[in-house]
C-alpha cells in the first residue's frame, strides 16, 4: 500500500490533483485501496489535454463545408423499393448482419433510477406494458422468424449500469431470445473535469467519471474480441441503432440492400429538420469528407441555406440509425477519434466532505460519437425516412421527444402495420 501511494501522490503533484486524496486519511483501508487504484487506472494526461485543447476556438473554415447527398425514401418507386428490399432479404437470409445496441446510458431524465434500456413504458390499447430492451428485443425477432435467421445482438452497457441490466434480462429470461446470440460489452470512462480543470469526487473514495461516448463502440468492439467474433462468423455488415427510438427498424431490407447495391461502406438514415435551429445535428461534408454539424456550429443562415432548386442544404438531422461493415468497423476501432465537450451539471463532494449538488453546470464531459469515424471514409449513403415511421424516441417528459408523443406515434405506427 505505501509503495502504491507514493505512486499515486507522484502522478497527482505531476498533474496538480493532490486535492483527490484529501479525505483518504479517514477512509477505511477498503476504500483507500479502491481511490487508489482508480487513480492509477486515470489517463490524466488524455483528460487534462482534452481539457486544455477544448478551450480553442474552432471556428468553421470558409469553404470547410459542402452538402451530404441524401436519398429520400419517399421518392423511389413500389419497383425500386422491390428490387433493392430483395438485394436486403437474401443478405440478411445468408447470416450477414448482426445488430448494436448503445444502451449505455441512465433513465435520470424520465425520473427513473436505473438503466434507460429497462424503463418500461406503459402503451394504451392492446399493446401492454414494455420495456426499451423488449420493444427491441420484439423487433428482432420478427425479424428472426421472417427471414430464418437468428440475428446476433450484442449491447453495449457503460460501468453503471452493465450488471443490473444482465439481471434485468434474466428476470426477463431474454425474452426468450437465444441467449447464446445476445452478447453485452461496456463502453470505455473518462474523468469529469471542472472549469478550473480539476478532476473532482464523486465519493470520498471516488473519482467523478462517466461514459465517454457512443463513438468508444468500435474500440470496446475491439477490446472485447467482438470483430474478432464478426469475422470469424463471416458477418460483414453491423447494424448501430440507439436504445429509446421505440420506432426504429434495426432489420431493414429496403436500407440495407441499398447500401449495398452501392457498395457503402457506411449508411446513415436522417429526418428532415423541421426547425431551422432545433438543437439537433445534421449531416454534411467537412473539407469534402463525410461528418455531422453540431447544433452549437450551426447559424440560421446556414441552416436556411438551400440549392437552385429551393432544396435545403444542411437539414438532414442523425437519428443514431446507422449501417456498417465490419472492415469499416475494423478500421475505425484503430484510430483515437475526436471528443466534443459538453457543460453538465455534476453533484460533488466538497471540501468538508460533504457530498453538494450544484445550481448550474459545474463541469466538463468529453465523448466521442459514432458519426466522428464518417470522416475516415470518402463517402456514405445516407438515406431520410418518414419520421412517423421509423423516429419516435423518448428523451424526457417534456420538449419536443418526450413519452406522449413517442407512444402515440408507436401505436398509431403499430396498428396501420398490424391492419395492412
Amino acid at each position: 500500500m505505501g509503495d502504491k501511494l507514493e505512486k499515486v501522490k507522484q502522478i497527482l503533484s505531476t498533474y496538480n490533483q493532490e486535492h483527490l486524496l484529501k479525505f483518504y486519511k479517514e477512509l477505511d483501508m477498503y476504500h483507500k485501496e479502491l481511490l487508489l487504484n482508480q487513480i492509477l487506472n486515470i489517463n490524466f494526461e488524455q483528460i487534462i489535454n482534452l481539457y486544455q485543447n477544448s478551450m480553442k476556438n474552432e471556428d468553421i473554415i470558409p469553404g470547410e463545408l459542402s452538402p451530404l447527398k441524401h436519398f429520400e425514401k419517399n421518392r423511389y418507386s413500389q419497383k425500386e423499393i422491390s428490387y433493392y428490399t430483395k438485394i436486403g432479404e437474401k443478405f440478411i437470409k445468408n447470416n450477414g448482419l448482426a445488430v448494436v445496441t448503445l444502451a449505455g446510458g441512465q433513465g435520470t431524465r424520465l425520473g427513473y433510477r436505473g438503466p434507460k434500456g429497462t424503463y418500461v413504458i406503459k402503451f394504451d390499447n392492446n399493446f401492454g406494458s414494455k420495456s426499451f430492451f423488449e420493444i427491441i428485443c420484439e423487433d428482432l425477432k420478427r425479424a428472426n422468424t421472417t427471414y430464418n435467421v437468428t440475428l446476433p445482438w450484442y449491447i453495449m452497457t457503460s460501468e453503471e449500469n452493465d450488471l443490473p441490466t444482465k439481471t434485468f434480462f434474466d428476470i426477463h429470461n431474454y425474452w426468450d431470445y437465444p441467449k447464446e446470440k445476445i452478447k453485452f460489452f461496456k463502453q470505455g470512462k473518462l474523468p469529469l473535469i471542472t472549469v478550473d480543470g480539476k478532476l473532482f469526487l464523486q465519493e470520498p473514495y471516488l473519482v467523478k467519471e462517466a461514459s465517454n461516448g457512443n463513438g468508444n463502440v468500435f474500440a470496446s468492439m475491439k477490446k472485447h474480441g467482438i470483430i474478432e467474433e464478426l469475422i470469424a462468423h463471416n458477418i460483414s455488415l453491423v447494424y448501430f441503432g440507439g436504445i429509446d427510438n421505440i420506432l426504429q427498424k434495426n432489420v431493414d431490407p429496403f436500407f440495407i440492400g441499398l447500401a449495398i447495391d452501392g457498395n457503402y461502406q457506411i449508411a446513415s438514415k436522417s429526418i428532415f429538420k423541421e426547425l431551422a435551429m432545433e438543437k439537433t445535428a445534421v449531416y454534411c461534408k467537412k473539407f469534402g469528407k463525410p461528418s455531422i454539424l453540431d447544433y452549437d456550429e450551426i447559424t440560421l443562415e446556414l441552416s436556411n441555406r438551400k440549392d437552385e432548386n429551393g432544396l435545403y442544404l444542411y437539414r438532414e438531422a442523425n437519428i443514431l440509425s446507422h449501417l456498417m461493415t465490419t472492415d469499416a468497423i475494423q478500421k475505425v476501432s484503430n484510430i483515437s477519434l475526436k471528443y466534443h465537450r459538453a457543460y453538465k451539471k455534476n453533484a460533488f463532494v466538497n471540501d468538508e466532505g460533504v457530498k453538494q449538488i450544484p445550481d448550474s453546470p459545474n463541469s466538463f464531459k468529453f465523448e466521442n460519437f459514432i458519426f466522428d469515424a464518417f470522416s475516415y471514409f470518402d463517402d456514405m449513403l445516407l438515406l431520410r425516412v418518414n419520421t412517423d415511421e421509423e423516429f419516435a424516441p423518448v428523451k424526457s417528459f417534456n420538449g419536443v421527444y418526450n413519452l406522449d408523443k413517442a407512444k402515440e406515434k408507436y401505436e398509431k405506427q403499430w396498428s396501420f402495420r398490424n391492419n395492412s
